[in-house]
């Protein structure tokens, strides 16, 4: 027992650091590709989900730029669209996703016009309408004051920087130079460029920049930037009152998830509208026609309490990012309605701490791994329970995150118990093979190595019975075998059995064939046992004619071998007898030795055919049940009725035919010699002897060489001489064309 108990201690040693491992690659963020992937699939499993508060999309789409021109545009479009939508389509806040940076001036440009739009806009900003514009730190390299270049990066609360630079602000310059930036900005960066965290502040010296949809949710409260405070925890936005309105749960100090509550394009929960439309709109306002200004009014009422985000669309413009509901990249600025949505309902999604996802992960695969690897009896059910305690787990995980916005760890737990459960199998598979090799090192040389197998793989003793099953039965025999004995000296006899058994067994082995056993130069095998093959007549036949093709090479290689062998060698040929049908197979002998093997009526007339194909000149014989069975499965093979006989031993008749071999290997002359026999045997059963004499003689003359040829015997002279003695001595209008073997 002390073996066991040190090999099971050994293996847990081995396989206990692989949820470590994948407790350590989560915590590095070497999974967050994954994680959020699975993330995605839960929230396409909850589906989409309404909010109380109003967002609205305002395009900057293709039709707009096709309307206006390239951007940038005149920033007067804006004061027009966001003067309407506040004053007369009573929107709480607007979002621009755009940074007005003077770096983002065109070369070639009207500077009147520019200038002219820059100084509407900027005293529209500033009265501190409800109008958020955009700040960000996704173009990394700039220039400071002095004209030198500098790198510009989101400063992190974790792993601040030397000198935190602001970001890329909206910029406008003024009459006498200076540059006047906007009081309300909003940082538009998200985590890598991706849609599921956003930094929700970024502190710069005295200033802390918010995101612009905490600046949002602000304005649509109503509140002064002095409402939130920011703990290493959490982000507290309160109300006048001092009320809580919201704690935004913190991630590294610094980030939120979002919450998505839908798809880009979804109807009825995200309003879209092209900004050049609204810009029409805006302008029908002060038009001198009644019904263009009523049409205009009836527009803008449906952004009535919405908060509105205008932002580019166009692909083109590359601010574009897959999300939880939209596989191809769709428009980032979604990613400020849907973190806005998030901030106003308090859904927010939530996490173990990091320790209990750890212990989920370790636990998870423990557990599952000690029922994947329990043995005996109940192993099966133990497998079906890991299996579906794996399953429980992510439908667990599914179902918290629907009903509770809890985001419980997949990859790590799922990815520690699968390897470790891989590793631990893997493991058992090892020692099992070192007992099967140890089993058949003990018994291969003494009994078959398919029995080995069947008591290895079965984990059964040994013990004598057998099953009816339903097989092919193959005999093969060398013609005239024991001239071969007596020319050969035993070494030349071994190495030419050798070479010609080989060819055999790997033939039938390789169409699925089970050896049984070999009798001096015969070879026993059988198709269909020990497992059950539905076309095992079919592969029967096709073995038999590659057995005969390759015996044809191996003469040809004897032949160019010159004195080694004497002639007889070369010309060696093989009969193969198979009949198909309900056979006994198993094991067979006595209670200390025995084989596996077959018996039965069905096995014993195949071995008959095999002797029958001598006295028709032909390389392979098989029974009417054999050819009707394989052409069910293939029509690879070319068959010739000879005969209905009696084989010695039997009293019921059956029909034979030769395989002639495969059709795409037959020439054209063994087809014409087919096809005249065939014509030959109508006439020999009507009892037309001449006629069929003379077909007879017509396809002898077209016979190729068969295992007989030496002796002149094939099938045309047997049928030749049959036509001539039924001739001399009719068989009577009763004759049913039976011919009764009197050999074996």
């Amino acid at each position: 027992m002390a073996k066991p108990k040190k090999t099971l201690i050994v293996r847990w040693l081995f396989l206990l650091p692989i949820p470590v491992l994948w407790c350590m690659a989560s915590h590095y963020g070497w999974l967050g590709f994954l994680e959020n992937k699975s993330v995605d699939w839960r929230f396409r499993w909850r589906g989409e989900l309404d909010a109380p508060v109003k967002v609205a999309y305002v395009d900057v789409d293709a039709k707009s730029i096709v309307d206006l021109g390239n951007m940038p545009w005149d920033r007067g479009y804006y004061v027009d669209v966001c003067k309407a939508l506040l004053e007369v389509g009573g929107a709480k806040a607007i979002g621009v996703d755009l940074v007005f940076s003077e770096k983002g001036q065109p070369q070639l440009a009207d500077a009147t016009r520019l200038k002219e739009g820059n100084r509407r806009f900027a005293s529209f900003l500033f009265h501190e309408p409800p109008v958020v514009l955009g700040a960000g730190y996704a173009a990394n390299i700039d220039r400071d004051i002095n004209g030198q270049l500098y790198e510009r990066g989101l400063p992190r609360v974790i792993d601040p920087p030397s000198e935190a630079q602001p970001p890329e602000l909206p910029e406008f310059r003024m009459a006498n130079g200076t540059v006047w930036n906007p009081p309300l900005i909003g940082l538009i960066d998200t985590i890598d460029g991706a849609s599921h965290f956003v930094p929700t502040h970024a502190r710069v010296g005295e200033r802390t920049y918010y995101h612009m949809a905490v600046e949002l949710a602000r304005l649509y409260w109503k509140l002064p930037q002095s409402a939130i405070k920011t703990e290493p925890a959490h982000m507290i936005v309160t109300a006048t009152d001092g009320a809580l309105l919201t704690r935004i749960p913190l991630i590294k100090q610094q980030d939120v998830e979002v919450n998505w509550f839908s798809a880009w394009n979804s109807p009825g929960r995200n309003l879209h509208t092209s900004f050049s439309d609204v810009l029409v709109y805006a302008r029908m306002l002060t038009s001198t026609k009644p019904e263009e200004k009523k049409a205009a009014e009836a527009y803008f009422a449906q952004y009535d309490g919405a908060v509105v985000l205008i932002g580019p669309v166009d692909p083109l413009l590359q601010d574009l990012a897959v999300t939880p509901f939209d596989n191809v990249p769709v428009p980032r600025v979604g990613v400020h309605g849907n973190l806005l949505k998030t901030i106003i309902t308090g859904r927010f999604l939530s996490h173990l701490p990091s320790r209990s996802d750890d212990g989920i992960t370790v636990l998870l695969a423990l557990v599952i791994c000690g029922l994947a690897t329990a043995g005996g009896s109940r192993s099966a059910r133990y497998k079906v329970f890991a299996l579906l305690l794996m399953v429980g787990f992510v439908l667990s995980a599914f179902f918290l995150f629907s009903h509770y916005h809890l985001v419980l760890p997949l990859t790590a737990p799922i990815g520690s118990a699968f390897t470790m459960s891989f590793g631990a199998i893997a493991w058992q598979l090892l020692n099992e093979e070192k007992q099967k090799s140890r089993i058949k090192g003990m018994f291969g040389a003494y009994v078959s190595p398919e029995l080995v197998n069947r008591m290895v793989e079965s984990g059964d003793d040994p013990r004598l019975g057998g099953a009816e099953m339903e097989i092919t039965s193959f005999f093969s025999d060398i013609q005239d075998f024991s001239a071969f004995a007596e020319l050969l000296s035993p070494q030349q006899l071994v190495e030419l059995m050798n070479e010609y058994l080989t060819v055999c067994t790997d033939t039938i082995t390789e169409q699925g064939g089970t050896l049984d056993k070999y009798v001096g130069d015969a070879v026993v095998a059988m198709f269909g046992a020990p497992l059950a093959l539905p076309d095992h007549a079919y592969r029967a036949c096709v073995a038999s004619q590659l057995i005969q093709l390759r015996l044809a090479e191996l003469r040809g290689k004897w032949s160019e071998e010159g004195a080694k062998w004497p002639s007889l060698v070369t010309q060696m040929h093989t009969r193969i007898g198979m009949n198909s049908g309900l056979a006994v197979v198993g094991n067979m002998g006595s209670l200390t030795r025995f084989n596996y093997t077959m018996m039965g009526d069905n096995v014993n007339l195949a071995a008959r055919l095999e002797g029958a194909a001598k006295n028709y000149g032909v390389g392979t014989l098989v029974s009417e049940m054999t050819k009707g069975a394989a052409e069910k499965h293939g029509d690879r093979c070319a068959f010739r009725f000879l005969d209905k006989i009696v084989v010695k031993g039997r009293s019921r008749p059956v029909a034979i035919f030769e395989l002639a071999g495969l059709k795409d290997k037959l020439s054209s002359s063994a087809l014409d010699c087919i096809e005249i026999f065939n014509r030959g045997i109508e006439y020999y059963l009507r009892q037309d002897w001449t006629s069929a004499a003379d077909c007879f003689a017509r396809s002898m003359t077209l016979e190729p060489a068969r295992p007989s040829a030496v002796s002149g015997v094939d099938a045309s002279t047997v049928f030749l001489k049959r036509c001539a003695a039924m001739k001399l001595n009719p068989p009577g209008k009763d004759w049913d064309g039976v011919f009764v073997m009197q050999t074996k």
